[in-house]
């Protein structure tokens, strides 16, 4: 399965760039967009690399969904915890 995280860029390094992604950071390629972004912008990252821009609305949006399948797998998780 693949998988594509929408990230805000904190900084940026020549073709690299450390992106925060739900409060984690990471450093990421920007090498393979073909016009560089600015500081505060998202981009949508898979496998270490930046592959497309985003507009903010729909990257929070996106982010919201995440966060809650996360909440939802981790309540399922306490769950099961209990169950055995």
């Amino acid at each position: 399965m693949c998988l594509a995280v929408p990230s805000k860029i904190i900084e940026i390094d020549g073709p690299m760039a450390t992106v925060d992604v739900m409060g984690l950071k990471k450093q990421v390629s920007l090498m393979l967009l073909p016009e560089e972004p600015k500081i505060g912008e998202y981009v949508l990252v898979h496998a270490g690399f930046a592959i497309n821009k985003m507009e903010p609305a729909e990257a929070e949006e996106a982010l919201k969904i995440f966060e809650k399948i996360f909440k939802e797998m981790e309540e399922q998780e306490k769950s099961w915890q209990t169950e055995s």
